[in-house]
């Protein structure tokens, strides 16, 4: 199953695929953890409406994106922004071989530790999300000099308020670090809750 839900067509439709399916997987970060259009749960909805279109009236919209798994039990995700094409394949031969799929549940740090790339954020000081950031992309953009942009959303029990801490006691700004945690993965819970925090701790933007 692919893509968030936003709409009230999108909560039923997922209901009825539900009921007619064994094994539900979601695909993609869209379908995991509501996607890029996640930002509309920082805003108000309503507004956006109305600029955008000339009969908002017109418009069915929920106010919030959200991931299936959030209104049907999942049995599998495979997270990305792109998804890997390895993982799907180890879904899709380990459901038809009757076996549960294996996929890693470990961080992007791994990952490069794995294909012998020096940390950036130790080594250079880049900003990084890999060390809370799901494992999937063989860690790409470090293997590059750049700093991963969490595309595979959170990994297992992160702890997300003390990286960004971490980062911008670096020198970081915290809007960049805001922008980094809203990006394809903004509706995942542990994203959401530390980009609020970041937000409203801001002294630029009026916080504590």
């Amino acid at each position: 199953m692919e893509g968030s839900i936003t709409t009230p067509h999108d909560v039923e439709r997922i209901h009825e695929i539900r009921r007619q399916s064994r094994t539900p997987v979601t695909i993609g970060a869209c379908a995991t953890s509501g996607g890029i259009q996640a930002l509309r749960n920082f805003a108000d909805v309503k507004e956006f409406v109305s600029i955008v279109y000339a009969s908002p009236e017109y418009v069915s919209t929920l106010d919030r994106s959200t991931p299936i798994a959030a209104h049907v039990f999942v049995d599998y995700e495979l997270r990305g922004c792109p998804i890997d094409e390895r993982q799907l394949l180890e879904v899709l031969t380990g459901f038809l071989a009757g076996r549960r799929p294996s996929t890693p549940a470990h961080a992007v740090c791994l990952e490069c530790k794995l294909r012998g790339t020096v940390c950036i954020m130790v080594a250079h000081g880049t900003p990084c999300l890999g060390p809370i950031t799901h494992a999937g992309c063989g860690a790409l953009c470090p293997a590059y000099d750049r700093g991963c942009d969490a595309c595979f959303g959170p990994k297992e029990t992160p702890n997300v308020g003390a990286l960004a801490s971490r980062i911008t006691g670096h020198g970081a700004r915290r809007d960049d670090v805001l922008r980094a945690l809203r990006g394809f993965n903004a509706g995942a819970e542990s994203f959401r809750a530390a980009s609020e925090t970041l937000e409203r701790d801001d002294p630029e933007r009026g916080g504590r």
